[in-house]
């Protein structure tokens, strides 16, 4: 893995590369428009979508991350989301919670996830942040790559 040691950029090549993708349809025309994003880069690099599930909101992304990951058959996994700031203080309970949840399920199951949850203080900054999607698809093909490379130097 190129450069892998050295804090380098790696070429990024998906193909063989399982990746399951979480939405929360809360907002649902930014979360579909980070969706496509995503899907389209991971198709670009080559890497196979191999589980789309939808939930409600944000801190169900969590629950539905563990049972993908639990299930098996995926490299990496995406979990995709937009909060925007309202006038109380749930905002910060969901950013919180959903972003807490989605790191502890990763490390948990040693799994990479990708977390494309946004939290923007309205829809133009959501909107503004689409590519976000793209940036995930990345993420999740180059952490995948990292750890079937750690896999295989690693003495059993």
């Amino acid at each position: 893995m190129q450069g892998a040691d050295q804090g380098q950029a790696v070429a990024l090549d998906g193909r063989g590369i399982r990746v399951g993708l979480v939405r929360a349809r809360f907002n649902d025309g930014i979360t579909r428009a980070l969706q496509e994003a995503c899907e389209a880069e991971l198709t670009r690099l080559g890497a196979t979508v191999a589980a789309r599930i939808e939930v409600g909101g944000a801190l169900e992304v969590p629950l539905a991350l563990q049972a993908l990951a639990r299930r098996g058959g995926v490299d990496a996994l995406v979990a995709l989301g937009c909060i925007i700031r309202g006038e109380t203080y749930h905002f910060e309970l969901v950013a919180n919670e959903s972003g807490a949840g989605v790191t502890r399920v990763g490390l948990d199951a040693g799994l990479p996830i990708a977390n494309v949850i946004l939290t923007v203080e309205n829809d133009a900054q959501a909107w503004a942040r689409i590519d976000k999607g793209r940036d995930g698809a990345q993420v999740a093909v180059e952490m995948a790559q990292l750890l079937k490379f750690l896999r295989m130097e690693m003495p059993s």
